[in-house]
């Protein structure tokens, strides 16, 4: 396990999970209990059914949940810059509410920190288990993007990351900021990193965001993100007093 990390908080993103989020906290709390000490944070992003009330009733078990809740849906950028924001630690990692990210890998990505790295991705190309829509956008995405951009990162819509906290908060915001994370980090002059990660079959519920609305609003997310790289200017201090 990595030296650089002594805390983690993990923040999960949700919306109509009701049948998802009792396993998940399960299983993230078996993957790291023994491993690191955290928190977990559900942002319960504007859900319509009963999230937010199993939610409520899964803190009287585990006590390290934090449960944020907006009363109108955001989008999943949002609601993980919420989390990042009122986590208490200084490395966050992030995963799907849906069930299809493993908890378990997230000590992988851990034990991928080294020095002047400041994300870890997930990487579920080996792995991924979706409908053939979402395989074939993915990896038109990835490569257009990886063109590009040139992050480095083969999976960036994994929702699996490792990142430090104050290097998120730095990053200029916007919708769907979250599917850029390795180019914006990049931008800032930190380092990345790629894991390999296994993906699951979504065992309850439906997507909640469009594969085919964020595709179209990926493709112009990325010239601008693109706009954002090439005026980019990273200071070198030479003295601080």
């Amino acid at each position: 396990m990595s030296s650089l990390i002594k805390q983690l908080s993990v923040v999960v993103p949700v919306r109509n999970e009701q049948d998802n989020v009792a396993t998940l906290i399960s299983e993230i709390d078996a993957a790291l209990s023994a491993v690191i000490p955290h928190e977990i944070i559900y942002v319960d992003d504007g859900s319509t059914d009963a999230t937010y009330e199993r939610l409520k009733a899964l803190q009287q078990q585990y006590k390290q949940l934090r449960i944020i809740r907006h009363l109108k849906s955001c989008g999943q950028s949002t609601a993980v810059r919420t989390g990042v924001k009122f986590a208490q630690n200084e490395w966050v990692a992030t995963l799907d509410g849906d069930g299809q990210n493993d908890p378990a890998d997230i000590p992988k990505l851990i034990a991928a920190l080294a020095e002047g790295i400041e994300l870890v991705g997930g990487n579920r190309r080996l792995s991924r288990r979706d409908t053939w829509v979402k395989r074939i956008s993915s990896v038109i995405a990835n490569t257009v993007r990886s063109k590009m951009l040139r992050d480095d990162t083969p999976d960036t819509g994994c929702g699996l990351k490792l990142f430090n906290r104050a290097a998120f908060m730095d990053l200029p915001y916007f919708d769907h900021m979250h599917r850029f994370l390795p180019a914006l980090i990049k931008r800032r002059g930190g380092k990345i990193a790629s894991v390999h990660v296994s993906h699951r079959n979504r065992e309850h519920g439906k997507s909640n965001y469009g594969t085919i609305d964020r595709l179209m609003v990926g493709i112009v997310d990325l010239f601008g993100v693109a706009w954002l790289q090439r005026r980019a200017k990273i200071p070198v201090i030479h003295d601080l007093e």
